[in-house]
């Protein structure tokens, strides 16, 4: 079982940066895929970015460039650098776990609110 609680949410004008953290419990965490997804009424729950456990990433096109995912196992925690943000961003962000071979993500973090202002 793991724990997923993510911070780091909040208000910012459009061109400005955040950093969303996600602390997992457990001590396996290093084995987890790990992804970052957002979500706005009304629309389907996308992923944005994911990290590996070797540390290969991949983003969907929007955020390419813009947003960075990156994971400290010695802290279980995954982070994802939000530059450039536009408004089209706001949504909010989960964070969420997988345990190779399993496809799908099982755990699932309570989300953070991210909001940019043009």
């Amino acid at each position: 079982q793991v724990q997923l609680i993510e911070s780091g949410g909040g208000l910012v004008q459009a061109g400005g940066s955040l950093r969303l953290s996600c602390a997992a419990s457990g001590r396996t965490f290093s084995k987890y895929v790990m992804g970052w997804f957002r979500q706005t009424p009304g629309k389907e729950r996308e992923i944005v970015a994911g990290i590996g456990s070797s540390d290969n990433t991949w983003y969907i096109g929007s955020v390419k460039g813009r947003f960075t995912i990156s994971r400290d196992n010695a802290k279980s925690t995954v982070y994802l650098q939000m530059n450039s943000l536009k408004p089209e961003d706001t949504a909010v962000y989960y964070c969420a776990a997988r345990q190779p071979p399993r496809a799908s993500y099982d755990y699932w973090g309570q989300g953070t609110q991210v909001t940019v202002s043009s």
